[in-house]
């Protein structure tokens, strides 16, 4: 785990233990090119959360946009965020918005690492 830790010191604990679950097995060289390819593409919960805040002063569902739920993006787009309603949601739950898919980018790089 200190070896994963200070390759990518800026994930929070869940996320971390996530990611060392499955990595466990990797060596070194698959560690590094996992942390490179991963840090890259992972989405930070505070800029979930600064996306999610425009969404009441302009456009509402920036957030799904970057987190490519296109479909909901849209739909909060048209809606005004469901009328605030949903924007206000996943202002509560914007941390749980970018594990679901930091979690999906942690099985796509370790998919891109293993071959």
């Amino acid at each position: 785990m200190t070896k994963l830790y200070q390759l990518m010191p800026n994930l929070e604990a869940d996320e971390m233990s996530y990611i060392q679950s499955l990595t466990k097995e990797f060596d070194e060289t698959q560690l590094k090119q996992f942390a490179t390819i991963y840090s890259a593409r992972r989405k930070d919960p505070q800029t979930i959360l600064l996306l999610t805040l425009i969404g009441f002063i302009g456009v509402a569902g920036v957030q799904r946009f970057v987190l490519d739920q296109i479909g909901m993006g849209l739909l909060y787009l048209f809606t005004a965020g469901l009328c605030f309603i949903g924007t206000i949601i996943d202002l509560v739950n914007y941390k749980r918005l970018a594990f679901e898919y930091n979690q999906k980018v942690v099985h796509q790089t370790i998919a891109i690492v293993k071959t």
